[in-house]
């Protein structure tokens, strides 16, 4: 039996209800102490594209969902081969006395790193996640800290963590957008080590521990990633499937059960793939799209303040953004253009050239002194889906490229630097 023979009008009609539900609570005002705990996200791992919102930029607490970052930053040493599967880790006491769930580690006696993997992956145990956290980073306050520098290299800007496992921590927080983009990481970035999140069970020292996700047992296409449960919480889970070779992400939170949370997420992933799919943007980017995140509000930094007034710079980059169209429809523009300008950044590439101007313009506006230098470039290119606009900054050298990308990624957008 799969989840996914639900009707789709018995799933359009729940997708319906909750989200009227959840209007419902914001307009009676329910004070922040009495919120519901309650978020979601569904994207299209493909495009980047948001299918399904609620509340995924409030703070919630991950619980579990904290190990698929203990997990990225495990398979992160493994690649860089700074660990083994097959090597030994001594287990700690503090490991060792880690509240359950657990693999019920002694200490002074060792682990091999792929068995700690897989206690995360299916027992969700914390001992474990402890064990690879200190054999890691040789601590868990260490560890943390590398934790939350990857959490904001990937664009997890409004996370926090403070222990590997998700355990109660009053300021460990994270929003379903950013496990969202976790999640994405996790398969993007680790597709040697992503099949570990679908191991149906795993066996240590006689004991058989299932996957705590029950989930992909009886839904077409799931194969991995996490459940997440402490009292602060509620029931999380974050999930991806696929279906005709798209894939879909989501992040159900603060389910009241285990069996809703499981249900909610079948049908989520149910109306996702039934969204017609958008077309992934033409980027000029070696890597997935990064998922789009809200822009930045008071007090998260992307330029600073004294560039924001500069008003000036602003209106002089953005006046050269139109280009004639005679110099866009030559045939010598149409050709790849040698880059004399020195340094660059390009951010799409786009079938319709007053897009690419429009954000070029955004981009100026948002970071204008940085950019004071700069000049726009929007070269047209003939691929087999027709033309095509790369919309590019010129005119400026490798480190205030880098740093233009830089700061666009942190947002989730696209940015590739264009050297000489």
């Amino acid at each position: 039996m799969h989840l996914s023979s639900y009707r789709p009008a018995r799933v359009l009609v729940r997708f319906m209800t909750v989200a009227l539900v959840l209007a419902l609570c914001a307009l009676g005002g329910t004070p922040a102490s009495a919120q519901s705990k309650y978020a979601s996200i569904v994207i299209d791992a493909g495009n980047g594209e948001v299918l399904y919102r609620a509340n995924a930029d409030d703070p919630k607490y991950p619980a579990s969902l904290t190990k698929m970052m203990t997990l990225y930053l495990t398979f992160e040493a493994l690649q860089k081969k700074r660990i083994k599967l097959g090597q030994y880790l001594t287990i700690s006491r503090k490991a060792a006395s880690q509240p359950p769930t657990k693999l019920n580690l002694k200490a002074g006696r060792k682990i091999r790193v792929e068995h700690a993997i897989l206690g995360l992956v299916t027992k969700s145990a914390n001992d474990a996640a402890m064990v690879l956290a200190e054999g890691i980073g040789g601590s868990e306050a260490r560890f943390a800290r590398m934790m939350n520098q990857k959490a904001k290299r990937l664009g997890m800007m409004r996370t926090t963590f403070r222990n590997p496992s998700g355990l109660p921590d009053s300021d460990q927080v994270t929003t379903a957008r950013d496990l969202a983009t976790l999640a994405n990481a996790l398969i993007r970035d680790y597709p040697k080590f992503y099949p570990y999140f679908s191991r149906a069970n795993f066996t240590y020292q006689g004991v058989q521990h299932p996957n705590h996700n029950r989930l992909m047992e009886i839904y077409q296409g799931m194969d991995g990633l996490k459940t997440g449960y402490i009292r602060a919480s509620g029931f999380n889970l974050a999930a991806s499937a696929v279906r005709d070779g798209r894939r879909l992400i989501a992040i159900v939170m603060g389910g009241d059960t285990p069996g809703w949370r499981d249900e909610h997420m079948a049908e989520l992933m149910d109306q996702g793939f039934a969204t017609p799919r958008t077309p992934a943007p033409l980027v000029a980017s070696r890597r997935a799209p990064a998922l789009p995140t809200r822009k930045p509000e008071t007090g998260i930094e992307v330029a600073n303040i004294e560039e924001l007034s500069d008003g000036d710079q602003i209106a002089a980059l953005t006046a050269n953004l139109a280009p004639t169209s005679a110099s866009l429809s030559s045939s010598a523009a149409a050709a790849e253009v040698p880059n004399t300008a020195g340094w660059g950044v390009q951010i799409g590439a786009f079938g319709d050239p007053d897009a690419g101007r429009r954000a070029l313009a955004d981009v100026a506006r948002r970071m204008p002194t940085l950019l004071a230098s700069a000049y726009p470039q929007m070269l047209p290119i003939t691929t087999g889906s027709g033309r095509l606009f790369r919309a590019r900054l010129m005119g400026l050298d490798e480190s205030m490229a880098r740093t233009v990308c830089g700061s666009l990624a942190q947002t989730g957008e696209d940015c590739l630097t264009v050297a000489p």
